[in-house]
């Protein structure tokens, strides 16, 4: 009897290895230690040998109600139990319409609203790079260099993340640069930064190569996540909203990182008060189960029929999971725990910066940070070997972290919004230890391996 052909309990961490090396393809991962998850629970997620981690990942911002939550769980055995699958291509269920009341009772705006389902976060924002220019008869598109936005056919060129670098990219996208105060572009201060930012998109690029009146929206994250939970500056997003009023341009918002309460409001945006046209959200919202959706604008939703549609989208099932997740953020208070939570962990990870050189900048709004470790704070250099070292020492501490950026180097928090002060003090303990073994050269290159994440 082979390995494959057991039981996947009966497999050791290095047949498992094996078999995921030699069967499963490259172009899907992104792998920074050699985790073989067993199980999850809440914040804590134990491999095949038992041992524990504290989490600070969420899975990339999917699990933010923490793992395995009793009433998503439930709600999920549930539904299966009555209806394992109806396809809202051609039939209805009730999940279905009870989370798009919700959703849209959510989101603000005083116009008719609709709700699109799919699977993912690629799809919601494949969505609106799809239906905007169909629906508003303008052919172009703007997005910001750094925007994480998908890895689909149009959401791959909305995308301005190396990531999507080798993709086929589309003519109709324009990017421009996002006001990062640490890392400003137009040799502009921190402060100005995003009104430069905003100057060059209303008075040079509308002037130049691409006419208002052919760009149907503009689409933007209120914190810049996999480009390195970049936060703009106060007013940067209110000014984008006036210049997409004045020349009748949708305000397109993708929440689908930072979606569902993570940043200490529902959405966001909501930090600035605008009120997008079209919103994409995705990962936090199906608790663990593939959903995604676009809330916005009727008339943007509901321009053709069968132009933007998967077949196991919208099922019963995975709304089921998801209206439980919105009723365990709300009677939790998970919002306001994410906002209260998150400027502890911030606090701790300034002071952290105050004995680390490797740290440059700590950033971050609610339960979404970032920490961008540099070689040299005065030039800003990258240290993104540094960085792969120290998210891969956190792992051998029990600590799961992830990292990304422009330049790799940026260590990112999103866990889940469940976690308590003093997993956090846990956290930061074992983060410490990593950074003193990085700074002092005991973490030799060779023990990174193939691990180099991004």
């Amino acid at each position: 009897m082979t390995a494959s052909s057991l039981h996947p309990g009966a497999l050791t961490p290095a047949q498992i290895e094996a078999l995921d090396e030699r069967l499963l393809a490259e172009c899907m991962k992104v792998r920074f230690f050699p985790l073989v998850v067993q199980r999850q629970q809440g914040n804590r997620i134990w491999d095949v040998d038992g041992k524990e981690y504290l989490d600070f990942t969420s899975g990339w911002s999917v699990a933010a109600v923490g793992y395995g939550h009793p009433k998503v769980v439930e709600a999920v055995a549930r539904q299966f139990r009555e209806t394992s699958f109806a396809t809202t291509l051609s039939a209805l269920n009730e999940p279905s319409v009870r989370l798009a009341e919700r959703l849209v009772g959510l989101a603000p705006g005083d116009f008719q609203k609709k709700v699109w389902y799919g699977l993912s976060g690629s799809d919601a924002c494949e969505t609106l790079g799809k239906m905007v220019p169909l629906a508003t008869g303008r052919p172009k598109l703007i997005s910001f260099i750094g925007g994480y936005h998908g890895m689909t056919g149009t959401a791959a060129a909305l995308t301005g993340h190396t990531a999507t670098a080798r993709l086929p990219a589309s003519g109709n996208v324009v990017k421009i640069p996002y006001p990062d105060p640490y890392r400003p572009v137009f040799s502009a201060s921190p402060e100005a930064i995003g009104q430069a930012v905003l100057d060059y998109l209303e008075g040079y690029l509308f002037k130049t190569i691409v006419p208002p009146e052919l760009v149907g929206g503009i689409i933007v994250e209120a914190v810049q996540a996999d480009s390195g939970d970049v936060v703009p500056p106060p007013g940067f997003l209110k000014g984008l909203e006036a210049i997409c009023r004045r020349h009748g341009i949708l305000l397109l918002l993708d929440e689908v990182k930072i979606g569902m309460g993570r940043t200490g409001r529902w959405f966001g945006f909501e930090h600035e008060g605008v009120t997008p046209d079209l919103i994409a959200l995705g990962k936090a919202l199906g608790g663990g189960i593939p959903l995604s959706a676009v809330v916005g604008r009727k008339e943007i939703l509901d321009a053709y029929t069968a132009v933007n549609m998967y077949s196991t989208a919208g099922n019963p099932v995975a709304c089921a999971a998801a209206l439980a997740t919105l009723e365990v953020i709300e009677a939790d208070g998970l919002v306001q725990r994410a906002a209260d939570l998150g400027r502890y962990l911030l606090d701790a990870l300034k002071e952290l910066q105050s004995r680390h050189p490797l740290i440059g900048h700590v950033r971050g709004q609610g339960c979404i940070l970032g920490v961008e470790l540099v070689r040299d704070r005065a030039t800003k250099e990258p240290a993104a070997r540094e960085t792969a070292k120290t998210v891969y020492r956190c792992f051998e501490n029990g600590l799961l972290l992830f990292y990304g950026g422009l330049y790799s180097n940026v260590l990112e928090f999103t866990p889940p919004l469940t976690l308590s002060h003093a997993d956090v003090d846990e956290g930061i303990d074992k983060l410490d230890r990593a950074l003193s073994d990085v700074e002092a050269g005991r973490f030799p290159d060779e023990r990174l391996g193939k691990y180099l994440g991004w």
